[in-house]
Parts: C-alpha cells; sequence; structure tokens
C-alpha cells in the first residue's frame, strides 16, 4: 500500500477497488498477466493422454474430477517450444466459453513459473499496437518496476479449427432422450 501513500483516501479506495487480481507466468523471458477471474484452480504437472491430429502445442487431454479436460502448453503456442517440466510449471485451469458458448469449459493452460500473483488495475493495461493475427490472445501490456507485463485473453488462446476439434459443438437431445 505504500504507493497509494501520497494518494487522498478516498483515490486511494477507488484505485485499489478497481485493482485485480492476475497469475503471472513466462515464456522465455518474458512476463505475462492471466486475469485470476479466469482461473478455476492452479494444480501441479500431471500426465496427459495425446490427441492424434491437433498441433504440437496441444499437450494432450487429462482427468479432472471424472472430467476429460484439454490441455495446452502456451510456450508452444508462442513459439518458444515445450514448457520446461520443472516445480514451477503448473497446470491452471481456466473457464474457456467456446465460439462464445454460454456455458464455459474447462481447459488447462501448461505455464512456466507461475507461481506469484500480483494486483494491477485493469486500466494500466495499453493497447500494444501490433497486428499480431497469429497471436491474438495476446493483450496489452503495463510497465511495473520489473519491466513489461503482457495480458493474456483466454477467449482468444485457440484458433476457430482447433477449438472445433477440442470442443466440438454438441447437438442438442430432444427432452427425454438418451445419449
Amino acid at each position: 500500500m505504500a504507493e497509494l501513500a501520497s494518494i487522498p483516501p478516498a483515490a486511494a479506495g477507488q484505485a485499489a477497488a478497481r485493482r485485480r487480481l492476475y497469475l503471472l507466468f513466462r515464456i522465455g523471458p518474458d512476463r505475462y498477466a492471466l486475469d485470476a477471474g479466469d482461473v478455476v484452480e492452479v494444480l501441479g504437472m500431471r500426465g496427459f493422454k495425446q490427441v492424434p491430429g491437433t498441433p504440437p502445442w496441444v499437450a494432450g487431454m487429462f482427468d479432472c474430477r471424472g472430467v476429460a479436460v484439454p490441455a495446452i502448453d502456451l510456450s508452444a503456442l508462442a513459439g518458444a517450444g515445450a514448457a520446461a517440466m520443472v516445480t514451477s510449471t503448473r497446470l491452471a485451469l481456466v473457464r474457456y466459453r467456446p465460439d462464445g458458448q454460454a456455458q464455459a469449459r474447462l481447459l488447462g493452460l501448461i505455464l512456466e513459473q507461475a507461481t506469484e500473483t500480483v494486483h494491477y488495475d485493469p486500466a494500466a493495461f495499453q493497447p500494444v499496437g501490433l497486428d499480431t493475427p497469429a497471436a491474438r490472445y495476446l493483450g496489452p501490456v503495463l510497465s511495473d518496476t520489473r519491466g513489461m507485463v503482457q495480458a493474456v485473453n483466454v477467449p482468444d488462446l485457440l484458433p476457430e479449427p482447433v477449438r472445433a476439434l477440442l470442443f466440438p459443438i454438441e447437438p442438442a437431445q430432444p427432452p427425454g432422450a438418451r445419449p
């Protein structure tokens, strides 16, 4: 709270109210922030069942309390190679809404050095000014005392063909029908 000491008390309360919690992680030397509001749970690493026909950055599927959940490796997705399997590499379960569907599905994100959370004001993130069609999931940036941090937009993580593979749209069942 030291950085808010010189701000009038009413303004300090408003600034604190705008702040949100973010999970920080790294891809190579770069820092990224995942809005904790998207995160359901952070787990240790586990084994994955491979999913043939998917891009190499799709790590596979894993069982989460009886539900098959796809997982992607964010380091590999960003072109930095597979995430290092060390104790600071985590599996974050996030709420993912494929194709804007109302019901969120679980998606696992393999994140390197995902051991720190911070509070940032979302308004402090500023547009990058670059058009990166292959990385639409990369959002705005902010600078803090340790350098730049880039937000990751969960809804934009999967390109449409991969979204269709991992989250096929299930046909509606008529009332009383058995699957």
